[in-house]
């Protein structure tokens, strides 16, 4: 972008501001910043612009990076659910490209404001996340680096098991229906006899952190659909030549196609957004940002009318093709809420801290129609000891209901 296109973004930012107002969005505070692709990579790879160092994220950034210069994918922009609200664009995007960001990043703002989901989120977590930060360089130097990251490696591999509930107030989060408690990190954090103060800080400070980012996990599909629902609107209301609405035509086609392996949740999202307004109103739109995670929306909206207009359906693999399993409604719906319970993530919960009376760590994982991938177990129950100390136990079971248990004593594995 030239200093024309950027005195004509800042006027077009000035306008997309008061087109998302009138039509009724209600967003935060609006910063934003063009910058070049590496410094939108990095904050894509890290999640946040202030978040502590770690070699995961060094590599994440690498992969990003190397698909960008290859051609074969690209982030557009990175916006911060905070107030006020940042929102990075890529110096490299036409112009038309970052007035579509501005529309679609003025809908994601609106989201956060207004999600019950957000409702308990940090909204100063860039500040926090740098203290923690901070904090994290200090371990460093006290108790070198390689000691800190032997403790985020083995943190950072049971990251998402927090209870969100813990937002709300709830200091011991949701009641089990087994007993225990879906706070794995914390309950970890706090009853280990083999961890130091210094790394139960650590994993606090992760699970403050996921707790910030789970609303974006459980809305996903909605969050990203209603985005993309009011940069169309917006767009289209502006006065484009012919150039720019070829432009936005092949730009917008790119982030709403169906995908392959797997479905897009710009796609998913927009469609069932578009279907029921067709039926019920834009209000009705703003209802369901307000109230439905990603979970509830495809319950009670992803209609047998909608699902065969989609064309949705399951496969799987037969030796060397892949070939359609089933194009039942329900059975098509209920496999991806399932595949959305939870952040997209097993369900487990810490249930003793003393099993068999010696100290041993009992974990059991909710079987609600999906088996544990073998190969995480053997990769994630290790890291479980390391921060325990003692013998790990993880309960599942297979589909055939069959009740299973991993066991890792500090150097192998048992499954009976």
């Amino acid at each position: 972008m030239n200093q024309a296109d950027y005195e004509q973004l800042e006027q077009s930012i000035g306008r997309l501001t008061e087109m998302a107002a009138a039509e009724g969005l209600d967003f935060f505070p609006m910063r934003y910043e063009v910058c070049p692709s590496e410094v939108l990579y990095s904050i894509g790879a890290y999640g946040m612009p202030t978040r502590f160092a770690h070699w995961s994220f060094g590599k994440a950034y690498q992969r990003m990076k190397a698909e960008y210069d290859f051609g074969l994918s690209r982030i557009y922009e990175l916006v911060i659910n905070s107030n006020p609200c940042y929102a990075f664009l890529l110096d490299r995007n036409t112009l038309l490209q970052n007035k579509l960001i501005v529309a679609h990043v003025l809908g994601h703002s609106d989201f956060f404001k207004n999600n019950a989901m957000f409702a308990a989120t940090d909204r100063k977590m860039v500040d926090r996340m740098a203290v923690f930060a901070s904090r994290m360089r200090a371990f460093e130097q006290e108790y070198g680096a390689d000691e800190v990251e032997y403790v985020l490696d083995a943190s950072l591999s049971i990251q998402e098991h927090v209870d969100p509930q813990i937002r709300s107030g709830r200091k011991d989060g949701f009641g089990e229906k087994e007993g225990g408690t879906k706070d794995v990190v914390g309950f970890i954090a706090g009853n280990s006899r083999k961890l130091k103060d210094w790394q139960r800080e650590i994993l606090y400070m992760l699970r403050e952190e996921m707790l910030y980012f789970w609303p974006q996990m459980e809305t996903k599909i909605l969050n990203e659909g209603w985005a993309t629902f009011w940069h169309l609107r917006l767009i289209r209301q502006l006065e484009l030549n012919d150039s720019e609405i070829v432009e936005f035509a092949k730009m917008n086609a790119g982030v709403v196609q169906p995908g392959s392996g797997s479905l897009n949740p710009y796609y998913l999202g927009l469609r069932m957004l578009e279907y029921i307004e067709r039926r019920e109103g834009t209000e009705a739109l703003f209802d369901i940002r307000e109230m439905e995670s990603d979970v509830s929306f495809l319950r009670n909206y992803l209609s047998k009318a909608l699902v065969e207009e989609m064309d949705l359906f399951l496969y799987g693999r037969d030796g060397d093709v892949y070939r359609v399993t089933d194009k039942d409604v329900a059975t098509v719906r209920d496999t991806l809420i399932r595949q959305r319970s939870n952040g997209g993530y097993p369900y487990i919960t810490a249930i003793d801290d003393d099993y068999g009376g010696r100290g041993e760590l009992l974990l059991l994982h909710r079987y609600e129609g999906l088996e544990l991938d073998r190969k995480y177990v053997d990769r994630t129950l290790p890291m479980v000891h390391r921060l325990w100390g003692r013998p790990v136990h993880l309960k599942t079971c297979n589909k055939d209901n069959r009740e299973l248990r991993y066991s890792f004593d500090g150097s192998q594995m048992q499954a009976v």
